[in-house]
């Protein structure tokens, strides 16, 4: 049994070198650094739906208002 243990040996060596290498595991703390990245890439190229609620009230707002200038142009103007 311990001659296959010698025999492999070697190659489970280069498996965890490799491994420690090329940071195939990550840390709880690179992780954490990755997480706040993103999450402010998503602040600044996103929109959160409280925002888009906002605008979508505005521009209802400003439709209506438009709506009312036009029913003034097509009436014949000012009364």
């Amino acid at each position: 049994m311990e001659k296959y243990i010698y025999r492999y040996l070697p190659i489970g060596l280069v498996c965890i070198a490799l491994i420690f290498q090329y940071n195939l595991f990550v840390t709880p703390e690179k992780l954490e650094v990755k997480h706040r990245e993103i999450l402010g890439d998503i602040a600044q190229n996103y929109s959160t739906k409280e925002q888009y609620n906002d605008l979508k009230a505005q521009l209802n707002i400003m439709q209506a208002k438009i709506d009312k200038i036009y029913d003034v142009i097509i009436e014949g103007g000012y009364k």
